[in-house]
C-alpha cells in the first residue's frame, strides 16, 4: 500500500485536481491565502479573479470547452454567496463544476465567527452534492467522490467545504486517486432496438442536437445518422458546435431562433429525434400544435419531457447513435423521398433571405450587427469559438445562417438561465481550455460592464480573448421591453450603462461607422494572435434586432399562448432556452 501525506488539505486538493487532468483553476482565495500555497511551485494555471461570480463563470466555460471538470476555489461566507449565480448557471448547463471553499471551524460554529455561514445549506439546492469535511481522514475520499458525482450521469456542480482546522491540517491518502474517465451509459439492447424501429418507420425526421451531445460526436456519427435517415439536422442553442453547420442537411436552430423558411419544417416533420436535449422552452418555442412524436435520448430520467408523445432512451448520445448506425446497416431506413429535398430547399431559402438582409444593412445609426458578424467571419480563423451573450443585439449570432459554425468552429452560450455576463467571463475559461484556439466573446455593453474588472486578470495570463462589444447604450433588451410597456416618454431608462474607453491591459478600439468595422477587427485579431487580448466596441442601434424579435413581451417575442401563437413575419413566436 502506497501512503501519501500532504501538509494541508489544500495540498491534497491541488494534487487531486492535477491528477484529474485539470490544467486551470479559477477563484479568489480567503484572507489567509492558504489555498494558494500548494500552487506556488505547481504547473497548474491559477486564474486569480476579481469577482467570485466571474470565477465560477470562467470555470464553467473551461468545462464546456474542455469536457473536463471546471474547478473554482473560494474563501468563505460572502465569497460563497457571490459565486451562487455561477453555480446556478453550471447546474442549468449540466456542467461538471467543482467548488472548493473554506469555512468556519467546528469549534466556532454558532459563535458569530468571522464570515460564519451555513454554506452547505446555501449550496445544496443548486448542486448535485454539497458536503462539509469535518475530519482529515475524510478529505481524500471526498475529493474522489466529488469528481465522480460531478462528471457521472448528468454532469453538474458539486460543493466541497474545508473548514479552517481541516484545511490547514495534514491529510493522508492510502490509495491512488480515482481519476478514471467519465462513464457514459449505453442503451439497453431492447430499448435500442425499439427506438430504432420507431426512427426507421418515420418518413420525415428532424434530428435535434442539444447540449448533452457536446463532446459526444467526435467522428461525425450524428451527421452520418441524419444522412441515412434523410433527416434535417437542427440544434438547440447549447447544442451548437456539435455538428457541422455547413452540412447540406443542417437547418438552423430550433424554436425561438429558427429562421423563417426553416421554422416551417417543424410543421411538416412526423418525428423529432432529440439528442441530449431536455426540450427546454426555447428549444420547442413555436413547435406545431399537433403532437409530433419525439424520441428523446437523455441520460437522466429527471430530464425526460413526458408532456410529448414518443419514447425516451436513458443513455448516452454517442452510444445510442452508434447503435442505431449498426442497426441501419442491417435494416436500412426508408425515408420520404421528398423530405431531403424540402430540407435543402428551405436551407437555400434561408441563405437567400439572409444574404438580402445583410446586403440591405440597417438604415439607422451605428453599424449593422449583420455586418459585424460578416466581418468576424472573414477575419477570425475558422477554428474559432464564439462565446455568446443573450442580449438584444448579440442574439443575432444565434440566428443561422447570419452566423454558422463550420466543421472546426465551436460555440459556448449561456443556459436557459441566460445569466447576464456569463459569456463575457466564460470566454476566459474557454481560452484557458485550449490556448491555441481563437476565442471571440460577442457581448453587449451591459454584460461587458460586469466583466471589465477582469481585464487585468486576463492581461496577466498566457491566453487572449477578442471581445466584440455591441454598444447600444445599456441593457437593450430591457429598454426595448420598457418602450413597449410604457412608451417612449417613460421616466425610466436602461440606456445608462455605457462602455468606458479605458480598459487596462487590452487593445481597445471603438467603431462608430460601418466602414471601420473590418479594419478594427483585423487590428484586434492581430493583437490576439500575438497573445494580447483586445476589445472592439461597436456602436449599434437598439432597433437593429434579429428576425422575429420586433415584437417584444417580457422574456420572449410577441404574445400568445401555446394554442394562440403569433407569427412575426414568417417566424413562429412562442417560449425559453436549452
Amino acid at each position: 500500500m502506497t501512503v501519501t501525506t500532504y501538509p494541508t488539505a489544500w495540498a491534497a486538493v491541488a494534487d487531486h485536481v492535477s491528477a484529474c487532468g485539470v490544467e486551470t483553476v479559477f477563484g479568489l482565495p480567503g484572507d489567509d491565502l492558504a489555498l494558494l500555497t500548494p500552487y506556488a511551485r505547481d504547473a497548474t494555471r491559477v486564474v486569480l479573479c476579481r469577482d467570485q461570480r466571474n470565477a465560477a463563470f470562467m470555470a464553467t466555460g473551461y468545462a464546456l470547452a474542455s469536457g473536463r471538470p471546471g474547478v473554482c476555489v473560494l474563501g468563505s461566507g460572502p465569497a460563497v454567496t457571490n459565486a451562487l449565480t455561477g453555480v446556478l448557471e453550471a447546474r442549468a448547463a449540466r456542467v461538471p463544476l467543482i467548488v472548493y471553499a473554506g469555512g468556519t471551524g467546528a469549534a466556532q460554529v454558532g459563535t458569530g465567527a468571522h464570515q460564519e455561514l451555513d454554506q452547505v445549506a446555501v449550496m445544496r439546492p443548486l448542486t448535485k452534492w454539497a458536503v462539509r469535511v469535518e475530519h482529515p481522514d475524510r478529505v481524500a475520499p471526498v475529493l474522489d467522490r466529488a469528481t465522480l458525482v460531478a462528471t457521472a450521469g448528468t454532469p453538474g456542480p458539486v460543493y466541497v467545504e474545508l473548514p479552517g482546522p481541516v484545511a490547514s491540517g495534514a491529510v493522508t491518502r492510502t490509495a491512488p486517486w480515482r481519476t478514471g474517465p467519465a462513464q457514459h451509459p449505453a442503451p439497453a439492447p431492447d430499448v435500442l432496438a425499439a427506438s430504432y424501429r420507431t426512427v426507421r418507420a418515420a418518413g420525415r425526421v428532424l434530428v435535434l442536437v442539444g447540449g448533452g451531445a457536446r463532446h459526444r460526436n467526435p467522428d461525425g456519427s450524428i451527421e452520418r445518422l441524419a444522412s441515412a435517415l434523410g433527416a434535417g439536422i437542427a440544434a438547440t442553442a447549447s447544442g451548437r458546435g456539435v455538428v457541422d453547420e455547413r452540412h447540406p442537411l443542417f437547418c438552423g436552430l430550433s424554436g425561438l431562433y429558427a429562421p423563417p423558411p426553416l421554422a416551417a419544417l417543424w410543421e411538416r416533420a412526423d418525428l423529432v429525434v432529440a439528442l441530449g436535449s431536455r426540450l427546454e422552452e426555447t428549444a420547442t418555442f413555436g413547435w406545431p400544435d399537433r403532437a409530433v412524436p419525439v424520441v428523446q435520448i437523455i441520460v437522466s430520467e429527471r430530464d425526460v419531457a413526458t408532456d410529448r408523445p414518443g419514447m425516451a432512451v436513458l443513455a448516452d448520445v454517442a452510444h445510442t447513435v452508434a447503435g442505431w448506425l449498426r442497426l441501419a446497416e442491417r435494416e436500412p431506413p426508408a425515408p420520404d423521398p421528398g423530405w431531403r429535398d424540402q430540407v435543402t430547399r428551405a436551407r437555400a431559402d434561408a441563405y437567400a433571405i439572409a444574404a438580402d438582409r445583410v446586403a440591405a444593412g440597417h438604415d439607422g445609426p451605428g453599424v449593422a450587427v449583420t455586418a459585424v458578424l460578416s466581418a468576424l467571419d472573414r477575419v477570425v480563423p475558422p477554428d474559432r469559438v464564439l462565446v455568446q451573450e443573450n442580449g438584444l443585439q448579440d442574439m443575432w449570432s444565434y440566428f443561422f445562417p447570419y452566423w454558422s459554425c463550420g466543421p472546426a468552429a465551436g460555440s459556448v452560450v449561456a443556459s436557459e438561465q441566460t445569466s447576464l455576463g456569463f459569456a463575457a467571463a466564460a470566454a476566459v475559461g474557454v481560452a484557458c481550455a485550449d490556448p491555441a484556439r481563437p476565442v471571440v466573446a460577442l457581448v453587449g455593453d451591459g454584460a461587458f460592464n460586469l466583466v471589465r474588472s477582469e481585464l487585468p486578470t486576463l492581461a496577466g495570463l498566457d491566453v487572449a480573448v477578442l471581445y466584440v462589444v455591441l454598444d447600444n447604450g445599456g441593457y437593450g433588451w430591457l429598454q426595448a421591453n420598457l418602450h413597449r410597456r410604457l412608451g417612449p416618454g417613460s421616466r425610466f431608462s436602461f440606456l445608462t450603462a455605457g462602455t468606458s474607453a479605458a480598459h487596462t491591459g487590452a487593445v481597445h478600439t471603438r467603431v462608430t461607422d460601418p466602414g471601420g468595422c473590418g479594419a478594427a477587427l483585423r487590428e484586434a485579431w492581430a493583437a490576439c494572435a500575438a497573445g494580447r487580448s483586445a476589445v472592439v466596441v461597436v456602436d449599434v442601434d437598439i432597433r437593429d434586432v434579429p428576425p422575429g424579435m420586433e415584437d417584444l413581451a417580457g422574456g420572449f417575442p410577441a404574445t400568445g399562448t401555446a394554442g394562440d401563437q403569433v407569427r412575426t413575419g414568417s417566424f413562429v413566436a412562442s417560449g425559453g432556452e436549452d
